[in-house]
This record gives structure tokens, C-alpha cells and sequence, in this order.
């Protein structure tokens, strides 16, 4: 290819997997929305990913793009590497006391597998849209349950290459946040489970299904809740007491069944979704005195800014493969999310 991902895919390491050069990210991600990645990168495993890792050059920005349930991926792009685990990482193993499932696994096909051979203590991942991964990454939770509550320990491949076991109480695990080692990314994780009643574990899991279709837009393009829930209070209340219930932006809206959902109707930028999202925060703050914390991870950078797609100046620079506004926005990229 002759985009600039073609550029740093030629300074790539090898891979056994695979690689696309200024990949689209938009029809990968619940919102349907967001520029391309400069370099998608697909490991076939965990040998691979480490392998790769470790030749990587260390200026090369890493993020992590999981099931992609809860991101905005903004319209100009992600410069770097984007790492999509899947075959390789989704593996599943049921124990007597637990399961250990790769990072790609999907949290609801976990809590399956628990169902199906009478485990119980896994049910509320049913009602979590996402994967093993990413829902270690930000303690993912719901339905009584979280990822603190049932993690037994999680293998993590760090930016160096090597591959590392860390406990569950390495994790520091906050509400919504484990802090995972600097640029690591998690390739697989046990969670502890304990027999139970197979027809206990299948009506609890009933529940969670008729809950989540009762209040939330499952059947939507959204991203899941939005903003965090702020101590002792609930981000919908305050959200609906703002008056943003239904409120709109471009081709964006605020759900009117829960209103600490996005959707996107049909044509939304995410410029759209993030606008208006920082909308609702400044109503709410107005109403309330209340600053609500986005949960849902925004990555990349605005199409009217430095775009992957764009046409730079090419100017030459330090780094004579990279075009002096991608070099700029990987200075913008360095976080890794899950």
C-alpha cells in the first residue's frame, strides 16, 4: 500500500500474524464510527505478540482495540500499532474451581461456559458486552459482580516483550480501573468460580438478559455507559436531570431508554458522539456542581486535526519514513487502551 501505513509497516518487526496497513476501524467498533489505524496488527499468539514486542521500536506508540464495545475511535485515526487479539487468544479452559479464558474471549461466552458445567459466580459477565481482556483492563462490572470481586491472577505480555503472571492483588483494582504494568496488554486470565445449581445459574443469567433488553438500547449502535458512576450517585440520574434525555448531535443522540447511552442513528461522526457527550457533561455540571468521568475510552485524534487519511506536508524530518504530522500525533497516542 501507499499510505503512510504502509510506511511503518515496512519498519514492523515480523510477525507470524498479521498486519494491515491504514486499516478501517469504524465498521470494527459498536458505534460504527472512526478513522483508520496507521498499522493493525492481528498476533497469532502470545509467543507472537511477544516476539514482536520485544523488536518493536520503542517510538512506535501501542494501543489496544479489544471487542471494541466501549470506545470512540475519533474520525482522524490511530497513528502506531493497533493490536486486535483474536484466534490465538481465545481459548477457554473450565477447572473444578475456575476458568481460564484468553483475552479475545467474549465475557458473555464465558459466563456460558460456566453455566454449562454448573459454576456459578460468573453470571454478571452475561450482561457485560465485551471481552476477557478489556474488562480486566478497567474492571469491568454489573449486576453485583465485577472483575476485582473473581480474577485469580491475569497474564500480561509488557512492552519489553516478556511475558508476566500478575495476581489479582497486583492490580490495585479501583472502581473501574486495574493498573496494569506500563504499556502491558493482557493475553489471558483465570477466574475463580465454585459449583452451583445449574437451574440457579441459568434463571440468574435470564434476569440479567431481561434487565439489560427491559432498560438498556442493546439492539442499538452504542458503546455501553458512557460515564462513570460518580460516588453514591448514578451518572443517569444526574444525566436525566440535566434534561439531556434525548438530546441530539448531528447523527448522534442520547438514548431516551437509558440515558447513559450514546447511539449513533445511522450517521454519526465520532466527532458527533464525543460532542456531544462533553455536552451532556457540561449541562450536568451546570444542573448539579457534578463533573462526570467518561467510561468510555476516546482514542486517536479529530479528523480537522492531523489525519492518517489527510494529506501531510511530507516535509522531511528526524524520522525520514514518517511524515512530520503523524510524528506529532504519536506524541498525542502513547496511552494503551483495552
Amino acid at each position: 500500500m501507499s499510505g503512510f501505513g504502509s510506511a511503518l509497516a515496512d519498519r514492523l518487526p515480523p510477525l507470524r500474524g498479521r498486519v494491515q496497513a491504514d486499516a478501517a476501524l469504524g465498521p470494527q467498533t459498536w458505534f460504527r464510527v472512526g478513522g483508520p489505524a496507521e498499522a493493525l496488527v492481528r498476533p497469532s499468539s502470545a509467543a507472537d505478540l511477544s516476539a514482536f514486542f520485544a523488536a518493536l521500536p520503542p517510538d512506535v506508540p501501542v494501543q489496544v482495540l479489544g471487542a471494541a464495545s466501549n470506545v470512540i475511535v475519533r474520525d482522524g485515526g490511530l497513528a502506531g500499532v493497533v493490536l486486535r487479539l483474536a484466534r490465538g487468544f481465545n481459548a477457554i479452559e473450565v477447572q473444578a474451581d475456575g476458568i481460564v479464558a484468553g483475552a479475545a474471549c467474549l465475557d458473555a461466552v464465558v459466563a456460558e461456559h460456566a453455566a454449562a458445567t454448573g459454576l456459578t459466580g460468573l453470571e454478571f459477565l452475561s450482561g457485560i458486552p465485551g471481552s476477557i481482556g478489556g474488562a480486566v483492563a478497567m474492571n469491568a462490572g454489573a449486576y453485583g459482580g465485577d472483575m476485582a470481586s473473581c480474577l485469580d491472577w491475569v497474564e500480561v505480555v509488557a512492552r519489553s516483550g516478556e511475558l508476566v503472571r500478575v495476581p489479582a492483588s497486583g492490580l490495585a483494582f479501583a472502581y473501574r480501573h486495574a493498573s496494569l504494568p506500563p504499556g502491558g496488554v493482557v493475553v489471558r486470565a483465570r477466574l475463580w468460580a465454585r459449583p452451583g445449581s445449574q437451574a440457579g445459574i441459568a434463571a440468574t443469567m435470564a434476569d440479567i438478559r431481561t434487565s439489560r433488553e427491559a432498560t438498556q438500547p442493546v439492539r442499538a449502535r452504542t458503546g455501553g455507559s458512557t460515564f462513570r458512576n460518580p460516588a453514591g450517585q448514578k451518572a443517569w440520574e444526574l444525566i436525566d436531570a440535566a434534561g439531556c434525555r434525548g438530546l441530539r448531535r448531528g447523527g448522534a443522540a442520547v438514548s431516551e431508554k437509558h440515558c447513559n447511552f450514546l447511539l449513533n442513528l445511522g450517521e454519526a461522526t465520532a466527532a458527533d458522539l464525543e460532542g456531544l457527550g462533553e455536552e451532556v457533561r457540561q449541562r450536568v455540571l451546570a444542573a448539579s456542581g457534578v463533573s462526570l468521568e467518561w467510561e468510555i475510552k476516546r482514542m486517536g485524534l479529530p479528523l480537522a486535526g492531523p489525519s492518517l487519511s489527510g494529506g501531510g506536508s511530507g516535509a522531511s524530518g528526524a524520522d525520514p519514513l514518517t511524515p512530520p504530522h503523524l510524528r506529532a500525533e504519536r506524541e498525542l497516542c502513547q496511552e494503551v487502551v483495552a
